[in-house]
């Protein structure tokens, strides 16, 4: 089976992080986010992954130079212009020569959805295209899906004022298509799955979506994709690389340090996410902030509250950051 996903987006809300690195190759937990995604798929039977590029394409041919993540083939496409979501995946699918059921996800989503039971329900239901649901409070930033007893698609609106939406079932991110809406979806401008594609289906009544309870997390901002590298660590631990270095006098509470850091002594890190080759100097504090890779923070400097610094930055001694992006122009 093979899937389509979708890794194209400049990374704007992960900036300054995604100046240097496409956010779909910024590690979660050591790992590239997208090869997490692209494992996740192979455990429910996908063997080729044709991932759709727009934004710094050679960094996922330098990152997987055989064509080959966590045990699924590679093929890629990559885009000359943003051709929006379902303008992306009619053209990654026609670079892939796919003309068979397929699935496709949003390379920023991290869920342990059970996708072969969503395939299931698509082909017991005869359906044209399915949409895994996920139930959140604030429906407003996601596309809110309603649908009869059977599943059926009866309404999908794209981000309504969160006292509009007429459900709390969001879009998940992960789709199993037809070949047939391939043919739907206009060559040549930009065309979103969510706003015209899947309101077409649901006029014609082939949409359907099937809810689950499963973990699903948009790692797409500094918030969620901190959360992302958290949530994958076992109870009050933390994960430091086998690589990294740690001064016996350093507290390191449920925080990840990568490979090559260092984390100098009297240094504190609490739930934080220290990026491969940067430097916490002696008696810096970071907490629940984020240090790009080879960024260095100085003696005593303090990162509070979803502080970002990015790659190669420098903050000076004793500095003092509560919320802020470094570069701030970021």
């Amino acid at each position: 089976m093979k899937a389509v996903v979708l890794v194209g987006g400049f990374g704007t809300r992960l900036r300054p992080l995604t100046l240097t690195t496409p956010k779909n190759l910024l590690p979660v937990c050591h790992v590239p986010m997208v090869e997490r995604v692209v494992g996740h798929l192979a455990l429910h039977g996908v063997t080729e992954a044709v991932l759709s590029i727009g934004y710094k394409p050679d960094a996922f041919l330098d990152a997987y130079p055989d064509s080959t993540c966590a045990g699924v083939r590679l093929t890629y496409a990559v885009e000359d212009e943003p051709l929006d979501t379902a303008g992306a995946i009619r053209f990654a699918a026609g670079e892939a020569g796919i003309d068979e059921r397929f699935v496709v996800v949003n390379g920023d989503v991290l869920t342990d959805l059970d996708v072969t039971r969503l395939i299931r329900f698509h082909d017991a239901s005869g359906a044209e295209a399915t949409i895994a649901l996920h139930t959140v409070e604030d429906p407003s930033r996601y596309g809110v899906v309603v649908t009869d007893v059977a599943g059926q698609v009866e309404a999908f609106i794209e981000k309504p004022p969160a006292d509009e939406a007429p459900s709390k079932a969001i879009n998940a991110g992960t789709y199993v298509l037809e070949p047939s809406v391939l043919g739907r979806i206009p060559v040549g401008r930009r065309v979103s799955v969510e706003r015209e594609t899947f309101p077409a289906l649901v006029a014609d009544g082939t949409l359907y979506a099937l809810e689950g309870n499963a973990y699903w997390l948009d790692a797409g901002t500094p918030e969620t994709y901190l959360q992302a590298n958290l949530d994958l660590l076992p109870p009050d631990a933390s994960s430091v690389h086998p690589e990294a270095s740690v001064a016996e006098s350093a507290h390191v509470e449920r925080s990840v340090v990568g490979a090559g850091a260092t984390v100098a002594e009297d240094a504190t890190l609490t739930e934080a996410l220290v990026l491969g080759g940067a430097t916490v100097e002696a008696g810096a504090r970071v907490h629940r902030s984020i240090v790009g890779p080879d960024a260095t923070v100085r003696a005593g400097a303090e990162l509070l509250d979803h502080t970002v610094i990015g790659a190669e930055v420098d903050i000076e001694a004793a500095a003092r950051l509560t919320g802020e992006r470094v570069p701030a122009d970021s």
